[in-house]
C-alpha cells in the first residue's frame, strides 16, 4: 500500500488521530487494509481450487519406468515414450504430488512380486500410491500391463491392473499410456475423467492462410484438419466429437462452414448473408449460435444443427458477437456485445430472454463456460485507454457471485481461454513468447506450458470428452 494513500486516508480520520499517534495509525490502517486484500485472495483461491477440484489434498504417487518382459529390441524405443508419457500426463492432471524419481530405492518393478512395500510407503518416497508394470513387443503389437496399488494398504494394495494391446509403434504406446493414466486419474480423482485422450482444435497461420489444426492434448500430433487455402476461425468442435465448426472466408463472404469426422470433408450447411462467425454448439450437440450481420448489425442467432429453423435472440444496436452455451445447463448463453460502448461480457437465456451484465468496466471479450456451469473463464483488460495500467489477461469468475480471480499476470496479449473436460485446465493464446502461440494451465492459473512453437497459433477449442 503506497504511502501517498495511507497519508491521504489518514487526514480524513481525525477522531483517532486525537488518540494515538499519527505514525500508529498509519502503520495499523495500512496494515488492516492489507489484511482485508489478503483475506479476500485467499477466500477467492479456496472457492475457485474447490469448484475446480483443484483445492483438495493431493496423494502422492511413485510411477517408477516399466519394465520390458521380454527381449525384443524394440522394447527400448517403446518403453521410453510409453514411460515419458505416462508421467507427464499423471503430472499434468493436476491433482497429484509426485514423487521425486530420486526418492525411488534401486531396482525396476516389473509385477506385483517385485514390489517391497516398506521401500516405497515411508521415507523418503514415502508414497500414497504406486503405480508400476511391464511392456513387451510381440510380432506386430505390444503389450502392457499396469497395475496401481495403494501403497499404504499392505494386506489388499490393488486398486487397479489392466492390460492393453496396440501396434507395436511409438503412437500405439503414447495410446496405451495415455488409456492407463486416465484409468489412473478416474480411480483417484473424485471419478472425473482424465483427458490425456483429448484433442485440442486450433487455428494456424503458415505462408499467409489460415487453416483448421488439431493436436492432442498436451501438444503432440500436430496436424491439419483443412487445406482451404483461405482464412479459416472460430474452430469449435461438437460435443460427440464427429463434427467441427468455424467460419471461413468465401467468395460470397464469411460462411459457417462444417466438417465431418466421419466423412473427413466438408458437409453442406447452409450460407445466412452478411458476416457470419463464432459459432458455438449447445451441450446436446441439437443447436449452433452464431454471429450473423445478416440484418446490418451483427446479432446473435440460433439454428438447428443442420442450419435449419433460424431465429434471432438478440437485437440491441452495437455489435453482438462470441456466443456461448452454458455447458451444464444448455440453457443459458454468454456472449460479447458493445451495446454501452466498450465489449462487455453478457449473459441470457437461450431464448434471448433475462439479459445481465455479468462484466461493466474495461475490455472484456471471449467468454467460455467451464462443465460444471460454476464459472466463466475470458479476456479481459481491467483498464483500457491511453496510458491504462495492466494487460490484457485471463480472468475467471464465479457466476453467482461475480467473484473473479485473475490466472495470467501481464505475460503479453492473452485471450481465446478455452476449457478441458475436465474442468480442471484451460488453454488460451498468448504471444508473451514473441509470436501468438497455444498455451495451457491448471484452471487455477498455476502450470502454465507452451504447447505449440512454429507458426502462429490462435483462438483454441478443447474436445468435450
Amino acid at each position: 500500500m503506497n504511502q501517498l494513500f495511507c497519508r491521504n486516508t489518514i487526514h480524513s480520520i481525525h477522531a483517532m488521530v486525537a488518540r494515538f499517534s499519527l505514525r500508529a495509525v498509519a502503520s495499523g490502517f495500512c496494515l488492516l487494509l492489507l489484511w482485508l486484500v489478503q483475506a479476500r485472495a485467499g477466500w477467492a483461491q479456496d472457492w475457485l481450487k474447490t469448484g475446480t477440484g483443484l483445492g483438495v489434498e493431493r496423494p502422492r504417487i511413485a510411477v517408477p519406468e516399466f519394465k520390458a518382459s521380454n527381449q525384443d529390441p524394440r522394447n527400448s524405443e517403446l518403453l521410453k515414450t510409453f514411460n515419458d508419457t505416462l508421467w507427464n500426463d499423471l503430472s499434468n492432471a493436476g491433482i497429484f504430488e509426485m514423487v521425486s524419481k530420486s526418492f525411488y530405492p534401486l531396482g525396476q518393478i516389473g509385477t506385483p512380486g517385485d514390489v517391497k512395500f516398506e521401500s516405497w510407503n515411508s521415507p523418503p518416497p514415502n508414497s500414497a500410491f504406486l503405480v508400476f508394470g511391464n511392456l513387451a513387443a510381440n510380432g506386430n503389437n505390444q503389450i502392457v500391463q499396469g497395475w496401481l496399488y495403494d501403497a499404504k494398504n499392505v494386506q489388499s494394495p490393488q486398486v487397479l491392473a489392466k492390460q492393453y494391446t496396440d501396434a507395436a509403434n511409438t503412437q500405439g504406446a503414447r495410446v496405451i499410456a495415455h488409456k492407463f493414466a486416465d484409468e489412473i486419474i478416474f480411480r483417484l480423482g473424485g471419478g472425473v475423467n482424465g483427458i490425456a485422450e483429448t484433442q485440442i482444435y486450433y487455428v494456424s497461420s503458415r505462408g499467409g492462410r489460415k487453416e483448421i489444426w488439431a493436436m492432442d492434448y498436451d501438444g503432440a500430433n500436430q496436424h491439419p484438419v483443412t487445406t482451404l487455402g483461405t482464412i479459416s476461425l472460430s474452430p469449435h468442435i461438437s460435443p460427440d466429437g464427429s463434427r467441427l465448426a468455424f467460419s471461413s472466408f468465401t467468395g460470397a463472404g464469411w460462411e459457417i462452414r462444417m466438417f465431418s469426422f466421419d466423412l473427413n470433408r466438408l458437409v453442406q450447411f447452409p450460407r445466412f448473408g452478411g458476416t457470419n462467425l463464432s459459432p458455438s454448439w449447445s451441450p446436446d450437440g441439437s443447436r449452433l449460435a452464431f454471429s450473423s450481420s445478416r440484418s446490418g448489425d451483427p446479432e446473435i442467432y440460433v439454428v438447428d444443427q443442420s442450419g435449419g429453423n433460424l431465429h434471432r435472440i438478440t437485437n440491441s444496436r452495437g455489435p453482438d458477437v462470441s456466443p456461448v452455451w452454458n455447458r451444464k445447463t444448455g440453457s443459458e448463453i454468454a456472449w460479447v456485445s458493445g451495446r454501452t460502448g466498450l465489449p462487455q461480457i453478457y449473459s441470457m437465456g437461450s431464448d434471448g430472454t433475462n439479459v445481465q451484465a455479468v462484466t461493466d468496466q474495461g475490455y472484456a471479450v471471449s467468454p467460455a463456460w467451464s462443465p460444471n456451469g460454476q464459472f466463466l473463464v475470458f479476456s479481459w483488460m481491467r483498464h483500457y485507454g491511453p496510458g491504462a495500467p495492466g494487460a490484457q489477461d485471463i480472468y475467471i469468475m464465479d457466476v453467482a457471485s461475480k467473484q473473479w480471480v485473475q490466472l495470467t499476470h501481464d505475460g503479453g496479449r492473452n485471450d481465446f481461454p478455452a476449457w478441458a473436460p475436465d474442468g480442471r485446465h484451460i488453454i488460451f493464446q498468448s504471444n508473451r513468447s514473441g509470436s501468438l502461440q497455444i498455451w495451457s494451465m491448471l484452471a487455477d492459473g498455476s502450470n502454465q506450458k507452451q504447447l505449440t512453437n512454429s507458426g502462429s497459433n490462435s483462438e483454441p477449442d478443447w474436445s468435450w470428452k
